[in-house]
C-alpha cells in the first residue's frame, strides 16, 4: 500500500449536503488541534460542498475520518485545495484525499494548485511537501474585539450600507481595486453573484460602500458569521487605486466594526495576504487587529 491508498476497510465518497453538520464537528476538532478554537461555520461547509470537487473518507467505524475539496473561489488556471482530517485516528485519509484534489485539478485543467498549512501542522506540511508543492508566501488571519480603536472621520469619505441596486457596481470596484494584487483572478459579474450572493444568507446591513464625492472609492463585503457566530468577518475590503491612503479603507471598517457590535458581535476579524503590494496589513494593524495565527501558503505545478 502507497501513502496515496486508504488502507483496508476505508471507503472514499463523494459528499452529499447531509453530511454537513459532520463536515463541520471534522474541521472544528481539526481547527481545534492546530490554533486551538474553532474557526470554520456551516455556511463555510456549505460554500466547499457546492465546489467542483469534494469528497470524504469514511473510517472502518463509519465515521468521517477526512473530507477534502476544491475551493469554488478558485480557478482560472489555479485551483485551491483544502483538506481536513480528524485528529482522532484521520490520519491515514490525509494523503489520498490530498492525490485526489491534485487529480481533480488536473483533470479541470487547472496549471497550478495550492494548499495552506498553519505552520505547526507537521504531519500536513510533510504530506504536502511529498505531494510536490513548494512555499509561496504567508497569509495571516487578523483578529480584534469590539469595540475597537479605528480613529476619527474621515473628511470627504460618507460611507453608508449597500443596497441591492449597489451590487453591479460594488463588484465593479471590488474587481478594479484587486487586479492590482497578483493573485486575483477575475471571473466576472454573474460568477461573483453565484459565490457570494445568490441562494447565500446574505446580510447588507453588514456590506458597505464608501463614496467620494458622491462615487463609489470602496467598498467592503462580509460574510454571514452562521449560527451563534459573535465574530464579524470582512470578506472583502477594496479601495480603487486613486483614492488609497486616503482614508477610505479605514472608515469602511470603522462602519463594519460599529454595526458588527450593534449586531452583537464581539470580535472582527478577515485575512490578508502578507506579500500584498498594497500593503494592507498596515491598514488592519492601524486599527487595532493583530494576527491570530499565520498560514503557510504551497504550490504545485500541475
Amino acid at each position: 500500500m502507497s501513502d496515496d491508498r486508504l488502507p483496508d476497510g476505508w471507503m472514499l465518497r463523494p459528499t452529499t449536503a447531509e453530511d454537513a453538520r459532520d463536515l463541520l464537528a471534522l474541521v472544528h476538532a481539526s481547527d481545534m488541534t492546530a490554533i486551538g478554537f474553532a474557526d470554520f461555520t456551516l455556511e463555510d461547509v456549505a460554500d466547499g460542498l457546492t465546489g467542483p470537487y469534494s469528497e470524504v473518507v469514511v473510517a472502518p467505524n463509519g465515521a468521517v475520518a477526512g473530507w477534502a475539496y476544491l475551493d469554488p473561489g478558485s480557478g482560472g488556471g489555479r485551483e485551491f485545495a483544502e483538506v481536513y482530517v480528524h485528529p482522532e485516528g484521520g490520519l491515514p485519509a490525509q494523503r489520498p484525499l490530498l492525490a485526489r484534489a491534485v487529480a481533480a485539478a488536473r483533470q479541470r485543467g487547472a496549471t497550478t494548485i495550492r494548499a495552506a498549512s498553519i505552520p505547526s501542522e507537521r504531519e500536513w506540511i510533510d504530506s504536502i511537501t511529498a505531494a510536490g508543492f513548494g512555499f509561496v508566501k504567508q497569509y495571516a488571519r487578523m483578529g480584534v474585539d469590539l469595540p475597537a480603536p479605528v480613529g476619527d472621520p474621515v473628511p470627504g469619505v460618507a460611507v453608508r450600507t449597500a443596497t441591492e441596486g449597489d451590487l453591479p457596481q460594488f463588484y465593479e470596484v471590488f474587481d478594479a481595486a484587486f487586479r492590482d494584487t497578483p493573485d486575483y483572478q477575475p471571473g466576472g459579474y454573474q460568477r461573483w453573484r453565484e459565490r457570494f450572493v445568490d441562494g447565500h444568507p446574505v446580510r447588507l446591513d453588514e456590506w458597505f460602500v464608501a463614496e467620494v464625492d458622491g462615487r463609489i472609492a470602496g467598498v467592503l463585503q462580509s460574510a454571514e458569521s452562521g449560527e451563534g457566530g459573535d465574530e464579524g468577518w470582512v470578506k472583502h475590503l477594496a479601495v480603487l487605486r486613486e483614492h488609497r491612503k486616503r482614508g477610505v479603507g479605514r472608515t469602511l471598517l470603522a462602519a463594519a466594526f460599529a454595526r458588527y457590535l450593534a449586531n452583537g458581535r464581539r470580535r472582527a476579524g478577515l485575512g490578508v495576504d502578507l506579500a500584498n503590494p498594497t500593503e494592507a496589513i498596515r491598514l488592519y494593524t492601524g486599527v487595532g487587529m493583530r494576527p491570530v495565527y499565520q498560514a503557510n501558503v504551497y504550490e504545485r505545478e500541475l
